[in-house]
């Protein structure tokens, strides 16, 4: 790929560098991993095979992605040789991402930092990197980093990646459920050693004891380098100790330590003998465990004064349980001056186990245990000072239930009892707080969640954009044969229930339009047998010309009737027509009986709204015949045409008749018959029309007074189309 010529290299520090204060207590306690990745500056292209050597003793190659991963530590000096360019040294800052460029025929070489800069479009490697800078300072915007990572990934590597550093940050954040989902998705994508032991470690966190150790066993151990050996030693040796089987883990740690006292890894072999006192405590081997922390406590010394501190602590506290009290009390004064040095440099939050406040209280207890009334008093006040300035309640409170019990067991029952209601008062505080907290990490544990559903989301449609993907451009005619043939089977249902469903809707409209003319045709029988009656009286009574007149008017209104017949709506304008024609009619018959009027406002378009057609004709006829016409007084017959709104009407008949009830009580059981089938039919067609029409016509009957005769007053609204 390349040519036997001198390249000249570039390294890189992609866009962005991780925050050294942030990392600097783990730089400089144990190894971390350092990546990078060779690749040719023109063509893009990785270069495989590349040798890597960390110069205390941890050794790999670059895969066919051109990528690499090694332990090291701040300070150690990175080696990358390769046949076709000259050796490169590089001293390690940071866990920091390298990238090595291969820029041919040049003749300088030189060290870059790649930042994401204004105009720059940041890359994926961008977004990673700000995910580890923020992972222990903000969970939620390093979360929302790899979103935006998973966004530009371009490959399952890249993926896994990902995937890896979102399980580093639920690790952290002691989300053990989620690393353990996100390691294994890593997994999925990139199979890698190190992330095996990272998902052995989530899974023993989770208390999954038996799926870590089978994941530990399972390991190819030929295949770890040797820092990754002694993490595998010591992650299997704390599921054992975890589930109660000492001997096991003991060996396991004693393991680990060999491989780790062989290749000199230093802070593991701390590590490790402090594990192995702790087992051997547990078994109750006191003398044993002795050993083993007394190697620690020196090896620790040895490190940072941070590890120093820490493993000062923890024998301390093995000195406690055991009750070597003045052990304790030395060990933890020792560490009072170490922790005001450290504070000097980095702050120590309440939840550590290295603070003033702690250490004290638990200096104060050991005397009060021995009976030393007057250091415990002194101990443990300064405790409860150096608590309430650092608002750490909880060992304020501890303190203060300590404190009341020297005092009475001295005797001092006064100071006891102020000592107990201060310790009254803290707990109550105390159980606010807690509160507080639990509903704060409640709601910060949701917001994680969401954060992982939006990504699971997130890579669900990626899988689902790549599975579509492959299937169109890798499957076989065969396949396409299928996918045609179901493509075309279906498109076949997706037509015939189109069929279907469109016949249905005919046939109901069919039906509902057959409904309408059959209601339509049932014109009142009492009307035209009446009408004709009344054509019959006039010309009984020799009055030829009246009943010539009444016969006219009445074939004018029939004529106009079934031309409409076979129409859902006629203008609004022909309905008045036919309204005035009808209560001519009416009113011809029984001028003695009533006056009426027809009100038309004059600013509707008569021609704009449409109406079913002898819609309101039953209505009028009902207000005639059953209530002007019982009525002992000449009554009143209104019909109000007013527009409500630009798109409706609204139409009134009113009358003062007798009413509904005393009209219902003089008719015989023919009439009730009569009448009841022709509203029945008249709701039947409103209820169609509205089915047909959404909601076009709505109407409301009700009485229009009070009094001996209420009358009836119909409403009917109708919505322009």
């Amino acid at each position: 790929m390349l040519k036997a010529l001198t390249y000249i290299l570039t390294f890189g520090f992609v866009f962005g560098s991780m925050s050294l204060i942030a990392q600097q207590d783990l730089q400089n306690t144990s190894k971390f991993t350092v990546r990078g990745k060779v690749i040719e500056s023109e063509t893009r292209e990785a270069i495989p095979d590349v040798n890597v050597e960390v110069n205390g003793g941890s050794y790999t190659t670059t895969d066919i992605f051109g990528e690499f991963r090694v332990q090291a530590k701040q300070g150690d000096e990175l080696i990358i040789r390769h046949i076709d360019f000259e050796t490169i040294y590089y001293t390690i800052q940071s866990s920091e991402r390298i990238l090595v460029e291969v820029h041919p025929e040049k003749k300088k070489r030189f060290v870059s930092k790649k930042s994401s800069k204004t105009g720059v479009k940041p890359q994926f490697n961008w977004f990673i990197d700000s995910a580890e800078t923020y992972l222990k300072k903000d969970a939620k915007k390093s979360i929302q980093f790899i979103t935006d990572a998973l966004e530009l990934s371009n490959s399952r590597k890249e993926n896994a990646e990902a995937y890896e550093v979102l399980g580093d940050i639920n690790m952290y954040w002691k989300q053990y459920d989620l690393a353990v989902s996100n390691y294994k998705t890593s997994l999925d994508d990139n199979d890698s050693n190190e992330v095996r032991l990272k998902l052995g470690k989530a899974l023993r966190e989770n208390k999954n004891f038996q799926e870590s150790m089978r994941l530990y066993n399972d390991i190819d151990k030929r295949n770890l380098s040797n820092y990754q050996l002694v993490v595998l030693y010591e992650g299997l040796g704390d599921v054992y100790m975890a589930i109660q089987k000492y001997d096991e883990s003991v060996q396991t740690y004693q393991e680990g330590l060999q491989v780790a006292q062989k290749h000199l890894i230093t802070p593991k072999v701390t590590d490790l003998n402090s594990k192995i006192a702790e087992v051997y405590n547990l078994k109750g081997e006191v003398s044993e465990a002795q050993d083993f922390f007394s190697n620690s406590l020196r090896l620790a010394k040895g490190e940072n004064k941070k590890r120093a501190l820490q493993e000062k602590v923890k024998v301390a506290d093995f000195e406690s349980r055991n009750s070597n009290y003045s052990t304790e009390i030395e060990l933890r004064k020792q560490a009072l001056e170490d922790i005001e040095d450290i504070e000097k440099d980095s702050l120590v939050n309440n939840e550590s186990a290295l603070t003033l406040q702690k250490q004290t209280y638990k200096i104060g207890r050991a005397y009060a245990f021995q009976n030393d009334v007057s250091n415990a008093i002194n101990y443990l006040e300064q405790s409860i000072e150096e608590a309430d300035k650092r608002k750490d309640l909880i060992v304020q409170k501890d303190a203060t239930r300590k404190l009341s019990e020297v005092y009475e067991s001295s005797g001092q029952f006064d100071k006891a009892l102020l000592a107990y209601q201060s310790y009254v008062e803290l707990v109550d505080k105390a159980y606010i707080l807690k509160e507080q907290e639990i509903a704060r990490a409640s709601r910060f544990s949701k917001e994680l969640v969401t954060k992982q559903n939006r990504i699971s989301s997130l890579e669900s449609q990626k899988a689902l954009a790549e599975t579509e993907y492959r299937l169109t451009t890798e499957q076989s005619k065969r396949q396409k044969l299928l996918i045609y043939s179901l493509f075309g089977g279906l498109l076949l249902l997706l037509v015939a229930a189109f069929l279907m469903i469109k016949n249905i809707r005919q046939q109901r409209l069919a039906n509902n339009l057959l409904a309408l003319k059959s209601l339509r045709s049932q014109m009142n029988p009492h009307f035209i047998f009446n009408a004709l009656n009344s054509v019959n009286s006039f010309i009984a009574s020799n009055d030829e010309r009246t009943a010539n007149k009444y016969l006219s008017d009445f074939s004018s209104l029939m004529r106009a009737v079934l031309e409409n017949s076979e129409e859902d709506f006629i203008t609004l304008e022909k309905e008045i027509e036919l309204l005035q024609l009808y209560t001519k009619l009416e009113h011809f018959r029984f001028k003695d009986k009533f006056d009426y009027n027809i009100k038309v406002d004059n600013n509707i378009r008569v021609k704009d709204f449409v109406i079913p057609p002898m819609l309101l004709q039953p209505y009028i006829e009902n207000a005639v015949w059953h209530g002007l016409r019982y009525k002992k007084t000449k009554g009143y017959l209104e019909i109000a045409i007013a527009q409500t709104s630009s798109d409706e009407i609204c139409i009134t008949i009113t009358d003062d008749g007798i009413g509904r009830k005393r009209s219902k009580d003089l008719k015989t059981q023919n009439q009730k018959k009569q009448n009841s089938k022709g509203m029945v039919n008249i709701k039947k067609r409103v209820h169609i029309l509205n089915e047909m029409y959404k909601d076009k016509v709505d109407v409301q009957v009700s009485d229009f007074q009070k009094g001996e005769d209420p009358g009836t007053k119909v409403v009917v609204t109708i919505k322009k189309d």
